[in-house]
């Protein structure tokens, strides 16, 4: 009898590993999302849109930019130096996955030399 139970408990038992999921049985890394880059990527993001939107609401006025617009710019302009040191930071962290860093310090990087590229343009 005690055989008999031990039998359909192993068979049970090889049943229910075959339907778990593999990825809940092996563990591949320990490697994480870092919150800092995924604030840099979000920073990154809200820039880059922001600073569009006001090129392309100046541009729909006739090119005369309100002071509302400038004054997203700017604060657009803070969130992406603040964004691209909060990659660079998070980039040099250990054991995390690194793709929103990059992602990161890509659109703040974009968004300053945006930024660079109107200040010059607006110089003319």
């Amino acid at each position: 009898m005690k055989n008999l139970v031990f039998r359909l408990r192993k068979i049970i038992n090889s049943y229910i590993k075959k339907i778990d999921p593999i990825r809940e049985r092996y563990m591949f890394t320990d490697n994480r999302h870092p919150e800092k880059g995924i604030m840099s990527a979000v920073l990154g993001a809200l820039s880059v849109i922001t600073l569009s939107l006001a090129v392309l609401f100046s541009y729909q006025n006739g090119g005369q930019a309100l002071v509302q617009y400038a004054a997203a710019a700017f604060v657009a302009a803070i969130f992406s130096c603040i964004g691209l040191v909060i990659g660079i930071m998070s980039r040099m962290e250990k054991d995390i996955f690194k793709f929103f860093p990059n992602i990161g310090i890509v659109l703040n990087f974009l968004s300053v030399a945006f930024i660079v590229f109107l200040l010059i343009l607006g110089l003319r």
